[in-house]
């Protein structure tokens, strides 16, 4: 019974609790950026950014699975394809505020964008 109860407190930690979140940086060009590694999962896998900026996302896809082969961001009408062991740039401009969740084509992997109020 404990087991259990420790294993169902992991699974509630692991999907729901809070994760690291990481600010994106301003490079030379004027974009925020984030480097984004897909094995398995996103990491990072919560991004923050500023509203009515251009956004640049470097997914590097470290794997061959199906699942990780392409990016959706809903929200923004955005989804690109991620060629295995490669990066892709994914540009855009979150014109809202709020938290939005990004996933694999199979919506199986998950991350979220935290845009703030500029």
């Amino acid at each position: 019974v404990i087991g259990g109860l420790a294993l169902v407190g992991f699974l509630l930690w692991y999907f729901f609790g809070e994760r690291e979140k990481t600010q994106a940086t301003v490079n030379d060009k004027g974009f925020q950026e984030v480097n984004v590694t897909v094995k398995g999962g996103y990491s990072p896998d919560t991004i923050v950014v500023k509203q009515g900026q251009p956004v640049r996302l470097n997914f590097y896809r470290d794997e061959t699975s199906g699942c990780s082969d392409q990016v959706v961001f809903g929200d923004f009408g955005v989804a690109r394809d991620l060629p295995a062991f490669k990066t892709t740039p994914v540009e855009f401009t979150p014109d809202k505020a709020g938290e939005f969740v990004f996933t694999c084509g199979m919506n199986m992997l998950r991350g979220k964008l935290v845009v703030q109020r500029a």
